[in-house]
């Protein structure tokens, strides 16, 4: 039977690969699957946005809904930790959604990685009994686990009272959106392998590379600073996703993450930083042709294909920025 961690102990699921076990996500105490869980996507979001009966597509092409995917938690984590963080969120952003920027940033991380981090064990649950087998199973992707091991560490400060040394684990962006006529008021996409989740509550968007170290965000300044305090069109708020996407596809260093001794009296446990194997370069080269294709994907909805984007190789298409580029405002889609 496992025991609840002590308060600055740190819990590694991945030590003995404890997932989909009777287990809690965040302390490891024993637990009855039947009763002891919480969901991926809090009650408080499924409530304001209709979401619970709502279907969501498993890499195994399995369907799954907001309601049944969920993650096991013993109470204590549940009462004390979990519940707390949601409520922090659902009453800052009661009034608006843009209220989301008035949080800390470390609970924003939190409450995007908890989301985070419950779909992937609910993956790895399917893939013991997979309605089609995932061509690239994850489960079998040895540097996958390496980057949500280090990722765990940093996302149990929802437990343990932590702090991140000169560092903040996460590149996490919020950006306005003109949603169009008969877009859903919520919606959310995610890449396992990369580590890049996005949420949309009505017209915000928070778009992260949970595991980079906020390296993206600080390659992508210029980027950020265009388009913030302007809303994007939905066209322009899919390119930006595409290149954090294709950034994180790129990024090729693995933070590791340390946690300092304790001493007496300590009331917060410290984590330092480093980046594995870095040689210098923390990006493997950018190819216009494979961002196209990331481009290509996150623009189906408008129909934009890959010849479009790539007419001119050396300058993939954009509706961030115009031919000089300059940054371009967008009302309307297709441009007038």
């Amino acid at each position: 039977m496992s025991a609840p961690a002590s308060r600055f102990a740190l819990y590694d699921p991945f030590a003995r690969m404890q997932f989909g076990t009777p287990d809690c996500f965040l302390c490891g105490a024993a637990l009855n699957l039947a009763t002891d869980t919480v969901p991926v996507f809090a009650d408080w979001l499924m409530e304001r946005y209709g979401l619970a009966a709502q279907p969501i597509q498993m890499l195994d092409q399995s369907t799954s809904t907001f309601a049944e995917t969920r993650i096991p938690c013993c109470d204590d984590c549940r009462a004390r930790h979990i519940e707390p963080l949601e409520a922090r969120v659902a009453q800052a952003t009661e009034a608006s959604p843009e209220n989301l920027r008035e949080l800390d940033s470390q609970i924003l991380f939190l409450w995007l990685g908890k989301m985070f981090y419950g779909i992937f064990v609910n993956e790895l649950a399917r893939e013991k009994a997979p309605l089609i087998m995932p061509r690239y199973p994850l489960s079998e992707n040895r540097p996958l686990f390496t980057r949500f091991r280090s990722f765990f560490q940093v996302l149990q400060a929802l437990r343990v009272p932590m702090r991140y040394d000169d560092f903040t684990p996460a590149s996490v962006f919020l950006l306005d959106v003109a949603n169009e006529p008969g877009d859903p008021a919520f919606a959310y996409d995610d890449d396992l392998a990369t580590m890049v989740f996005s949420i949309r509550l009505g017209n915000v968007a928070v778009v992260s590379c949970l595991l980079d170290n906020a390296i993206i965000a600080d390659v992508m300044q210029r980027v950020q600073a265009d388009v913030q305090n302007r809303p994007l069109h939905p066209v322009q708020l899919a390119e930006f996703k595409a290149r954090v996407y294709y950034g994180a596809y790129l990024f090729n260093a693995v933070p590791e993450y340390f946690p300092r001794p304790m001493k007496p009296g300590d009331e917060q446990l410290v984590l330092d930083t480093f980046l594995d194997d870095i040689t210098g370069v923390v990006f493997n080269p950018w190819n216009n042709a494979a961002y196209g294709q990331a481009l290509e994907s996150l623009w189906q909805p408008w129909r934009i294909g890959l010849a479009d984007i790539l007419r001119d190789p050396a300058q993939p298409l954009s509706y961030l920025y115009d031919r000089d580029g300059q940054p371009l405002v967008v009302n309307t889609f297709p441009l007038a």
